[in-house]
């Protein structure tokens, strides 16, 4: 793999991760049509630092509300008691609630366990891929129509959480959207945009760092070409700067209303995906 590559997978994974428009669907697409070669191939560690170097962009984003998460619950654990006038403390309580609901709505992810070898074998289906990036359109399409909440980390609830979390368990098909779905869930269940943007981005993190802690144990066991290590580490950079400019332009987008204009690029790729597996 040469670093110009390496640069490029990881422009599309920064870019594709957050922006609603399926990185799962655009890296099998890529692989499947233009044989670039695939973690099971050998780069199974350069996958997982990619997928860790977008971790690292949403933390640097949102690292205000994550340190402000970390000190309360290290402050609750070093409590011998919490009273409800502790929970009830403003500075506490939010930064706790958040916490919560973020692992209530990375649980139904557990769903998935039982049926990941058959998820798999759907990032080889490009026919199928193109059909649920169509599906990713229409629910970007519908997030424009929905009038916005006001929820946020105050006063959403456990059946707000779960809710997204299931839409983030459903998203791990290839092709659909997982910053897209959980995105629209949060809306279609009061969240305001700005928080509905946030929560989605968040409940990435344990999703994320879950889902790679293990492929990264297995990578090392497998072992890897150390001449490799210039290129995995400038995609991971790359990964890492594009994927913090694609959080701040789902941001931008979503604030303005305008976030299901992703629908016609979706619409428009799951077409040429379904028109070129039926050629190819």
């Amino acid at each position: 793999m040469s670093i110009w590559v390496a640069i490029f997978l990881g422009l599309i994974q920064g870019i594709t991760e957050f922006l609603p428009i399926s990185s799962s669907g655009h890296l099998s697409i890529l692989q499947n049509f233009f044989g670039m070669q695939s973690p099971e191939e050998g780069h199974l560690l350069f996958d997982v630092l990619l997928h860790l170097a977008t971790l690292i962009s949403v933390c640097v984003v949102y690292r205000k509300d994550i340190l402000a998460m970390i000190r309360e619950i290290l402050d609750l654990f070093k409590r011998k008691e919490v009273t409800l006038s502790d929970m009830e403390r403003k500075e506490i309580n939010y930064p706790l609630r958040l916490a919560l609901m973020i692992v209530l709505a990375t649980l139904p992810l557990l769903l998935v366990l039982p049926i990941k070898g058959q998820v798999e074998k759907l990032y080889y289906s490009t026919f199928f891929i193109g059909f649920a990036l169509i599906a990713t359109g229409f629910i970007l399409y519908i997030s424009d129509k929905i009038v916005t909440g006001r929820k946020n980390e105050k006063n959403i609830t456990v059946g707000n959480a779960l809710v997204i979390g299931l839409c983030q368990a459903i998203a791990v098909i290839p092709g659909l959207s997982r910053s897209g779905t959980t995105i629209t869930a949060g809306m279609a269940t009061g969240l305001n945009r700005e928080f509905a943007v946030k929560f989605s981005f968040l409940i990435s993190l344990p999703a994320i760092l879950g889902a790679n802690l293990i492929s990264l144990f297995d990578a090392l066991k497998e072992g890897f070409d150390v001449s490799l290590l210039p290129a995995y580490l400038t995609g991971m950079a790359a990964a890492m700067v594009s994927g913090y400019f694609a959080i701040g332009l789902v941001r931008f987008l979503s604030n303005k209303g305008k976030f299901g204009r992703f629908s016609y690029y979706c619409w428009a790729v799951g077409l040429i995906t379904i028109i070129l597996s039926l050629l190819v």
